[in-house]
């Protein structure tokens, strides 16, 4: 009963703000919520160069994954908004603590946690079996993943290298890996997409970083739908 609630009202919420929508905007949000997966999250090590941020920013909304969680230290996470050419529109970015806590909540939501590094006999990505919900851990420009972060994962990940230099930046580290994963996915058809629920509070998101005022205009139909419930 309570879950049906809960569709009813993301289903009510949806319809009211598809009203502030054209009609080509709200066409491309239900159609790209439904190719939009939370399988494979990307976890930043205090990614300190804007650059690479909106870089990887850019490369996780083009391959449908639609949230990255940038942990922070010394460094905020704030994105170049002439490089992600309007995918930070589309992707959350969730901001936490660089912290072994952190990373606990992180496998607490049901993710392997998988670090980006050749230590630790690290699988080659070519080989790597992607066989559940798997969050991918990158390490600074300078440092890479963080020994507390190598204690915390469930294993790691390297990208072959072929040539003088041993390593890619991040950003293109994360674009091989997101995309690599991705075509692993779709070629195992593995059940990787969204639920109809997370499906609705995406595209409610969606549409209120579309709307201008957005967060205003869905404040004030909470406020009230909230009024005309209390009465």
């Amino acid at each position: 009963m309570l879950k049906r609630k809960i569709m009813s009202d993301l289903h009510k919420v949806f319809e009211y703000l598809s009203g502030f929508l054209t009609e080509e905007r709200l066409e491309k949000i239900n159609h790209f919520a439904l190719t939009s997966s939370a399988y494979i999250l990307p976890v930043l090590e205090d990614v300190y160069q804007f650059r690479n941020a909106a870089a990887i920013v850019r490369s996780v909304e083009a391959c449908g994954f639609h949230k990255v969680v940038a942990l922070q230290d010394k460094n905020s996470f704030e994105p170049n908004i002439k490089v992600t050419k309007g995918a930070d529109t589309w992707v959350e970015v969730e901001k936490m603590p660089l912290t072994k806590a952190s990373l606990q909540v992180i496998k607490d939501r049901g993710y392997r946690l998988v670090a980006v590094s050749p230590e630790r006999n690290a699988t080659s990505l070519p080989d790597f079996s992607i066989q559940q919900p798997t969050a991918l851990l990158f390490g600074t420009e300078w440092k890479g993943v963080s020994e507390d972060a190598l204690e915390m994962a469930d294993e790691t990940l390297m990208i072959p290298m072929y040539g003088w230099t041993n390593s890619f930046n991040v950003s293109v580290a994360a674009a091989i890996c997101m995309y690599e994963l991705k075509q692993k996915l779709i070629h195992q058809k593995t059940p990787h997409f969204l639920t109809e629920e997370q499906q609705l509070e995406l595209k409610i998101r969606w549409a209120i970083n579309s709307i201008r005022s957005g967060d205003e205009i869905y404040e004030r139909y909470l406020r009230l739908n909230n009024e005309s419930s209390t009465k």
